[in-house]
């Protein structure tokens, strides 16, 4: 039986589910497992196939890993806008304090924040990096986050480390 084809399930494959396993095998045999850049980049050069097991309800499938640009923007290896909603550009952010914080000694603050260059936050892990490096914020990914759309936008509900933003 031979594995299925990830690229043939188009963007409804499960690229970054916590119950999908990659499994590499290098070509002396070996077998890893992992998502990083090292990983991909084995895969591109021939080094090594990817392939994922996706658990089913009564089985687990198997799939080789053939469309490994859709597997790299999934992962945050290629920058993809589409998944995202964040062009790579330094981002006009409007931002306020959350009215409701309790915990002044608290390291994380909430934070309202406006994206007035027209990008939307689909992905918090890529804009969490976006503004490490464009504002020096340290934006928790680990903790929920929200959106509101209005007449005057959308508006995101953000965890960020207190002193970050003053840097």
């Amino acid at each position: 039986m031979e594995p299925r084809s990830a690229a043939a399930a188009g963007r409804d494959f499960p690229y970054t589910a916590r119950t999908t396993c990659y499994i590499e095998i290098h070509q002396d045999g070996r077998v890893t497992h992992g998502t990083d850049q090292e990983t991909y980049e084995r895969a591109v050069a021939g080094e090594s196939k990817l392939y994922a097991v996706w658990p089913g309800e009564w089985s687990s499938h198997l799939f080789v890993i053939d469309d490994l640009d859709e597997y790299a923007k999934a992962h945050g290896i290629k920058h993809d806008v589409r998944r995202t909603g964040l062009a790579e550009h330094v981002h006009q952010v409007r931002w306020t304090e959350s009215g409701d914080e309790q915990n002044p000694r608290s390291p994380y603050i909430g934070i309202e924040v406006s994206l007035e260059c027209g990008c939307k936050i689909q992905n918090i892990d890529v804009f969490a990096a976006q503004m490490r490096e464009q504002k020096g914020w340290a934006v928790a990914t680990s903790v929920g986050w929200s959106s509101s759309s209005g007449p005057e936008g959308t508006t995101y509900s953000l965890r960020v480390r207190r002193k970050s933003l003053t840097a």
